[in-house]
């Protein structure tokens, strides 16, 4: 990449003034990786336009519970929201949108119309709370945002405390205002893609910190095509005569890709049930005839009781991701349906997957290779690297990397031109990765990342707790579970129907998956002498109890 950015598409100038210092970005290898992309670049021609201007316009794009799109279908929807957004709601390019809604048709078209207008997609999570989605409003400076009316409620609540979201334009509700309302003047039908350059930010994934302050990353539009030439081409492999299914909500970049980039990028379907619990999975993959499926290991290990009987025979290629991936799970997965399991690891940082085996290469028990186009190494505190067969923290580079949005973690995270994950790893001498722990306090729970301070943060809102610490205790179902070592009040006793209100009062705060599973009542907390929380130490206690 130049050592300059191409002149900007974008009128609003938010993101890219609030890119960090060139200087503290990590490199950006897309020479080294083998990609060449135009220096103007909306990644919306490529993944969606391509297709239909190439005369594969009927293939299917989308199939859901009930409807089937295809790509010419697919195109329309997004030009018609395009154009909502720019005639209607007066979008500008590089403005940022808010998009909230579960893994839905409109969903994915809602993402692309905003990125074909040249906007900067902001994606949540259904789950999130009020206090939760005010967070990245506030930090994006986000005005607009689109949203299934089945989840306006918390948005509503969201824009109490957040007013810098001046419209919310709704779906699915009826009404006269609504974006199906709007989508269907006349003259809606063609957008043209605004030029945006290769380098404009074009989404930004919020992912929590360790801090309990979600951090921004932001992505280019190469960046999007990026993970499709390097994991999607060269790991993955998949065939424009797949489709794609999975659990992951598309606010995480492990679903974006792999649900709607990397078969876009192909021509093939995407799978977009309504449900995506294992059981649901299962029934949908044994309807549509899936054969690419994507999701993490707690998912496998719960589908696999529920087999028998079922063909699910249409499946071919099976990515696991978003916690570490257990031996047993990949050996119960494989004498179960005959597939390997493909391990990987990612980060919202990264975008997608950076280490991974194809399948011809897979090795049980280890997450895999560097992905063709990234480098990866192991280095101890100093930045030194390791020698094959020690732990230390895992680096990597290649043609995506991490930009905070105004977050001084920046120098954290990338550190002499090298990604530092916060995973701890070893190589061994055939050049594969094997996970030992994460470097940080995050919870790994059931594939969800989820900040042990911004649980604490919730409790400590109960009347009923002086102090809180929450780490992450072993589960074999979930790998992790959060688990809290509360501290009462005075004239509070230690019950379980006192650990139930504090759950619901969690629940009721923060998204419901962060909820503590199991509560201790402690009568003190470890601390350093300065009053410290020691958090290693009440990491030893949940080890010992699990």
């Amino acid at each position: 990449m130049a050592a300059e950015l191409r002149r900007s598409g974008h009128a609003d100038s938010f993101a890219r003034d609030n890119l960090p210092p060139r200087e503290s970005w990590p490199a950006l290898r897309l020479a080294e990786a083998g990609l060449a992309y135009p220096d103007r670049l909306n990644v919306v021609t490529e993944l969606l336009d391509r297709h239909v201007a190439d005369g594969r316009g009927a293939r299917t794009a989308i199939i859901a519970d009930d409807l089937r799109w295809s790509y010419a279908d697919l195109a329309g929807q997004v030009n018609r929201i395009a154009n909502v957004l720019v005639r209607d709601c007066g979008l500008v390019t590089g403005q940022r949108v808010l998009l909230r809604a579960a893994n839905t048709p409109m969903m994915v078209a809602s993402y692309l119309a905003v990125l074909k207008a040249g906007g900067v997609a902001v994606a949540t999570m259904p789950m999130l709370r009020a206090g939760e989605l005010a967070w990245p409003i506030r930090k994006a400076r986000i005005a607009l945002a689109l949203c299934d009316h089945a989840l306006i409620g918390e948005l509503a609540k969201a824009q109490e405390l957040a007013p810098e979201l001046a419209r919310i334009v709704a779906w699915g509700n009826g009404e006269p205002d609504s974006l199906e309302r709007r989508m269907a003047q006349d003259g809606y039908d063609r957008f043209e893609a605004a030029d945006t350059a290769r380098d404009d930010v074009c989404l930004i994934g919020f992912t929590s910190g360790t801090t309990g302050e979600p951090k921004g990353t932001m992505h280019f539009h190469q960046d999007l095509l990026a993970i499709c030439d390097c994991y999607g081409a060269r790991v993955l492999r998949a065939a424009p005569e797949d489709r794609f299914i999975g659990s992951p909500p598309l606010a995480f970049t492990f679903g974006l890709g792999g649900l709607v980039l990397f078969p876009m990028r192909i021509g093939a379907a995407m799978v977009l049930p309504a449900r995506t619990a294992p059981a649901d999975l299962i029934d949908a993959i044994e309807r549509h005839e899936a054969s690419v499926l994507f999701t993490a290991p707690t998912a496998y290990r719960a589908m696999l009781d529920r087999l028998e009987g079922r063909d699910i025979a249409s499946l071919r290629i099976c990515v696991s991701a978003g916690e570490a991936l257990p031996r047993a799970t990949f050996d119960a997965w494989l004498a179960n349906t005959g597939l390997p399991l493909m391990d990987g690891i990612g980060a919202t940082e990264m975008l997608h997957i950076f280490i991974a085996a194809p399948r011809e290469a897979i090795r049980p028990g280890a997450t895999g290779l560097p992905v063709p186009g990234y480098e990866a190494r192991i280095i101890d505190d100093t930045g030194r690297e390791c020698p094959d067969g020690t732990p230390g923290r895992l680096s990597v580079r290649g043609p995506t990397g991490c930009r905070y949005l105004a977050d001084a973690r920046q120098a954290h995270y990338a550190q002499d031109g090298w990604n530092v994950t916060g995973d701890t790893y070893l190589r061994d001498g055939d050049g594969y990765f094997w996970y030992q722990a994460r470097s940080d306090d995050m919870i790994v729970s059931a594939g969800y990342n989820i900040a042990g301070p911004e649980v604490e943060a919730c409790l400590l809102t109960h009347p009923a707790v002086a102090e809180c610490g929450v780490v992450g205790a072993p589960c074999p179902e979930r790998g992790q579970i959060v688990k809290a070592y509360v501290v009462l009040r005075e004239g509070f006793a230690g019950e379980a129907t006192l650990a139930k209100a504090l759950q619901e009062h969690v629940k009721a705060g923060i998204a419901p998956y962060k909820y503590p599973r199991a509560i201790t009542f402690v009568p003190a907390l470890p601390k350093t002498p300065t009053g410290k929380l020691q958090r290693f130490a009440l990491l030893q206690m949940a080890r010992g109890e699990g």
